[in-house]
């Protein structure tokens, strides 16, 4: 009976993913699943599915929800407010899937390869190993089927084991406990370093497309690693390190200089993260709108000699403003174009998301 409800349960579960699967471009600019981020579980209302449940025996009595019943009786007796209604009922269940599951369904939805961290970037982190067995420990390491194998041999040599009334009796010299040691465990790690502008042109619109981005990023890439370290840069003329909630939330204004926030993150790599134990990710979110030519040019500079050979990629992602010139993505282009690890991408409304994590990690990087 387990079993089957087991199986039940399985075949349920691959519905409610196939349902996620359907309409996944949708979930992905879902704004209120930002706030549970950091649960493991985040319910998601989805369409057309019942929840399976037991109906039990015949009903015989009469009345309307009582057996049969004519179109139009009154549910609650006199006084109702009218006929039933004709059309079919929109079922929406409430389920709740893990960020893991929900990071698989879109790595798998759009065909995004699993990440291959770099090379040597690893730490290591001490953990206990069972090894072995030996003839003392605490009674919470005992291994019972070893213990009971030796207990039952011991009595069938020495003649005390009877088959006809099966009782295995532990003696102290039976027993014998699980023995361990302690082991470096590669591990690797990343850091996210995201840099947005906050000047006058990008309004709560435009920070709202780099809020479901980042997060559904910070998803993929923690489905990836076992630790994840995220850090935050706004910039307008001046940058500076800031807290998430700072981040996603600070008022806009004044002009741009996007090379103040790409030194600071370089300031951040070389004394933070060292690119032979950590895998580096920068994501630069802006409407493309620069103070100067030369400003774009040193940014390449910046970025060529500096930044790209130490990290895994450099993501840039320009979001459409009225009021930006929308050029930097070009300046890249032009400058930049040889490099292997910078990735750009343009998104103009929130369903331009979708393509864009894919434009992001389909390389794998």
């Amino acid at each position: 009976m387990i079993l089957q409800i087991n199986n039940d349960h399985q075949r349920f579960r691959k519905i409610v993913k196939g349902r996620i699967r359907d309409d996944l471009r949708k979930f992905l600019t879902r704004g209120e699943l930002l706030g549970r981020e950091g649960k493991k579980l985040i319910s998601i209302p989805v369409h057309g599915i019942d929840t399976p449940h037991f109906r039990y025996g015949d009903n015989n009595d009469a009345g309307v929800g009582k057996g049969d019943g004519k179109p139009g009786d009154d549910v609650q007796g006199e006084g109702g407010m009218g006929p039933g209604g004709t059309e079919k009922g929109n079922h929406i269940l409430e389920v709740d899937v893990s960020l893991d599951e929900l990071a698989d369904i879109l790595g798998e939805e759009l065909q995004l390869p699993r990440i291959q961290p770099k090379g040597k970037h690893r730490i290591t982190s001490e953990r206990d190993r069972y090894t072995g067995i030996r003839q003392t420990g605490p009674e919470s390491l005992r291994h019972f089927k070893r213990t009971f194998r030796r207990a039952l041999r011991r009595q069938i040599m020495s003649g005390l084991y009877d088959p006809n009334s099966p009782r295995v009796v532990f003696e102290r010299k039976d027993k014998v406990y699980r023995s361990w040691k302690t082991v470096l465990s590669p591990q690797s790690n990343a850091v996210i370093i995201y840099m947005m502008d906050v000047s006058g042109s990008m309004g709560d619109e435009q920070k709202e497309l780099v809020r479901l981005e980042a997060f559904w990023i910070d998803a993929w890439l923690r489905r990836n690693y076992q630790g994840i370290e995220s850090r935050y840069i706004v910039h307008d003329v001046r940058a500076g390190e800031v807290d998430r909630e700072t981040f996603f939330r600070i008022r806009e204004d004044g002009g741009t200089r996007i090379s103040s926030a790409f030194r600071v993150a370089r300031e951040l790599i070389e004394n933070n993260y060292a690119p032979s134990e950590w895998n580096i990710y920068l994501f630069h979110f802006s409407d493309g709108d620069n103070s100067s030519e030369s400003d774009s040019r040193e940014c390449c500079t910046v970025l060529r000699e500096a930044m790209l050979p130490n990290v895994n990629m450099f993501g840039y992602c320009q979001v459409a403003s009225a009021y930006g010139s929308g050029n930097f993505i070009n300046v890249l282009h032009e400058h930049l174009s040889e490099e292997e690890n910078i990735i750009t991408s343009r998104v103009n409304t929130k369903d331009d998301i979708y393509d864009s994590i894919k434009t992001f990690f389909t390389p794998g990087k």
